[in-house]
């Protein structure tokens, strides 16, 4: 057996402000997604079907969740001689560094444990995006240019370009990639719309000293400081053009309508024809009974996993395992994470609830009927709705909200906390 020779690093520790309650209490690599799995599973089953076997997570926000999750890396065949996921979160040394300090930090922290498996290549990914992609095409073409930095880019609109780090691509005709020319880290008004997908594949000894240089600084983050500071070198820094489908899922809204794009005849997410993994054993999804649909039910154009019972009306939604759906309930364009309850004659459009919400007789939340173009209304965790209470889209409410917290009308837009 040869001995791989590409180590992958996943940064996967963040939390991201605008998802808001979603990543209370886990970062976004580990909030769940599509029905059963976790945003991590995305790039996990990337590398699993990419052929690299070597792979560290590098966790730091409220990391329990997604440590539970990853478990010992056996649902993506990361086990084995050379198959290993290794978990490497924030830690105390004899220099006195804990926290990560940024993307480049949280690298530069840990190349002992990068030397100690002497990769030929390191791949460097977010954990926290929705996208197939062979990563050997990407090696392949950073080997055949001889490059000290090769990263994906995809083409967005320009007017959402100032949202990413955004480069030029000098060889424009060439449909793989070129040389970057110059490029910009979430600037006011992008002189390009080729985006960076935070997927770097890096000489060993490059990235070494980059780092090095780079703890000078006051910034560590790859974009905002890594990138330039090669260019700036002189270094064959190439720009891979990726064509598929990405889903950022930065905001709320992002996240619901990748959720979305998962349903319909023609999917623009097919996790099964993608070779999509997540473990099985998280939340105890394997051992859930089939999904039970009562004689009064209807369910259109949604997904409905293991463990749900359905009395209700279901239409264009995902519900997690367990979810519970009353007589009469209709639930319309929604995520409703695991173990979610919905009391007879409830109306939900447009929410995404997370995990252990009750939603009593009569609750009203999001949209009404036509509001499909309304903001998405977010719930927390281990939330008790009042019966007859109405939430209207848009609106907020925290994790675990006290029962004298409640409001009988949640006007849009209102957080209650």
């Amino acid at each position: 057996m040869l001995k791989p020779t590409t180590l992958a690093m996943i940064l996967a520790g963040g939390r991201v402000d605008e998802l808001n309650v979603l990543t209370y209490y886990r970062p976004k690599s580990a909030v769940p997604f599509g029905g059963f799995g976790r945003v991590i599973d995305f790039p996990l089953s990337n590398l699993m079907n990419s052929g690299i076997e070597r792979v560290a997570i590098l966790s730091q926000y409220r990391s329990y969740s997604l440590i539970n999750h990853i478990s010992t890396g056996a649902a993506w065949d990361m086990i084995g001689r050379y198959r290993r996921v290794s978990v490497l979160p924030p830690f105390t040394a004899s220099d006195g560094s804990n926290w990560y300090r940024g993307s480049a930090d949280a690298i530069f922290k840990n190349l002992d444990f990068v030397r100690y498996h002497a990769p030929e290549d390191i791949l460097i990914l977010s954990g926290d995006h929705i996208y197939k992609m062979d990563y050997q095409d990407m090696i392949a073409y950073h080997h055949e240019k001889d490059a000290d930095l090769t990263v994906a880019f995809i083409r967005v609109p320009k007017e959402d370009a100032h949202r990413f780090g955004v480069a030029t691509i000098s060889d424009e005709e060439d449909p793989r990639g070129g040389l970057i020319s110059r490029y910009w880290e979430k600037p006011a008004e992008p002189e390009s719309d080729w985006a960076s997908l935070t997927v770097f594949c890096f000489k060993p000894e490059v990235l070494y000293r980059a780092l090095e240089e780079n703890q000078a600084g006051e910034s560590f983050e790859f974009g905002r400081d890594i990138i330039p500071l090669l260019l700036r070198q002189h270094c064959r820094v190439y720009g891979y053009k990726f064509s598929g489908y990405w889903g950022y899922t930065r905001t709320v809204e992002e996240y619901w309508q990748s959720n979305m794009d998962l349903l319909g005849d023609r999917p623009l997410i097919d996790m099964e024809q993608w070779g999509i993994r997540t473990n099985l054993e998280h939340r105890g999804i394997r051992d859930c009974q089939p999904a039970l649909a009562g004689e009064n039910a209807s369910i259109e154009n949604s997904m409905v996993y293991n463990g749900c019972v359905v009395d209700g009306t279901v239409r264009n939604s995902i519900l997690f395992p367990g979810v519970r759906v009353g007589k009469g309930a209709v639930v319309e364009n929604s995520v409703l994470f695991f173990d979610n309850a919905v009391g007879e004659n409830c109306r939900l459009n447009k929410v995404v609830a997370d995990v252990n919400t009750t939603c009593g007789e009569g609750v009203i939340i999001g949209a009404d009927a036509e509001g499909i173009s309304a903001k998405v209304t977010v719930i927390g965790w281990n939330n008790q709705i009042p019966e007859q209470t109405i939430i209207e889209n848009g609106a907020t409410i925290y994790p675990h909200l006290k029962l004298g917290k409640w409001l009988r009308n949640v006007r849009s837009g209102e957080v209650l906390r």
